[in-house]
């Protein structure tokens, strides 16, 4: 399966209206960094590392608001249904992509930009780096692609620090369970989770200023003490 190696950045740089246009509300539309004073954390990684548990008891670490994707509205939550439901008629890649960055848009808009703008620290588990990974690579849609569509729907909000829980394949597979236990995505197997890791890392590679890497490995307690270690001290440098 062929995947790009470039991870471009999903940021800011709006374009100008073109002669004659009338601007909408453009204010609104601008949620660039300049505009928030609450620090964003996005917690990823493939399915079975543990990241939902890790995003949670990271929020509470932070006294953050916590969210997640596909989800975080009333909108987001049934998109996710939608997108994640195992028995009904799958989206094509196409439409999956376009779907989880609709729900991103609305979750970027309803609660993500304004927690920010209120001065609230946010942790979020999963943000446009799972879309890169899942849909731009594991779906072969393409990197840049899904980026630029991302970028349109968070208006260029990045987070300010990405924490990716890492887990071998195999044993994130065991901690998924069996078939019956998983949802759509999880289904699709070890090969796309292998695919998905990959881009992580490269991500993670790319951008060391904004990633950390955490080991999933170990109970839950173990994984939270590196998790809010690593954090705590990219925060306070």
């Amino acid at each position: 399966m062929a995947s790009r190696t470039h991870h471009p950045r999903v940021g800011g740089g709006g374009r100008r209206l073109a002669a004659g246009r009338t601007p909408c509300r453009s204010g609104r539309r601008r949620q660039g960094r300049e505009l928030v004073t609450g620090r964003f954390i996005a917690v990823e990684g493939a399915d079975g590392t543990g990241k939902s548990t890790q995003a949670r008891l990271l929020a509470e670490h932070l006294d953050a608001v916590f969210t997640r994707e596909p989800g975080g509205t009333p909108l987001g939550e049934r998109i996710r249904d939608l997108v994640l439901d195992p028995d009904g008629d799958g989206p094509a890649d196409r439409a999956e992509a376009l779907l989880m960055a609709a729900a991103r848009a609305q979750h970027v808009e309803r609660v993500v930009a304004p927690a920010l703008a209120a001065g609230r620290d946010v942790v979020s588990d999963r943000y446009v780096a799972s879309s890169i990974a899942y849909q731009g690579h594991g779906r072969c849609l393409g990197a840049d692609a899904v980026a630029e569509v991302n970028r349109f729907a968070t208006v260029g909000l990045e987070p300010d620090l990405v924490v990716l829980v890492v887990l071998d394949v195999p044993l994130a597979a065991d901690r998924l369970g069996g078939a019956g236990d998983r949802d759509r995505i999880e289904r699709a197997g070890d090969d796309l989770q292998a695919v998905v890791v990959a881009a992580y890392r490269e991500m993670a590679t790319a951008d060391p200023d904004r990633w950390v890497v955490v080991d999933g490995s170990g109970t839950i307690e173990e994984v939270a003490a590196r998790v809010t270690a690593a954090v705590d001290a990219r925060l306070d440098a």
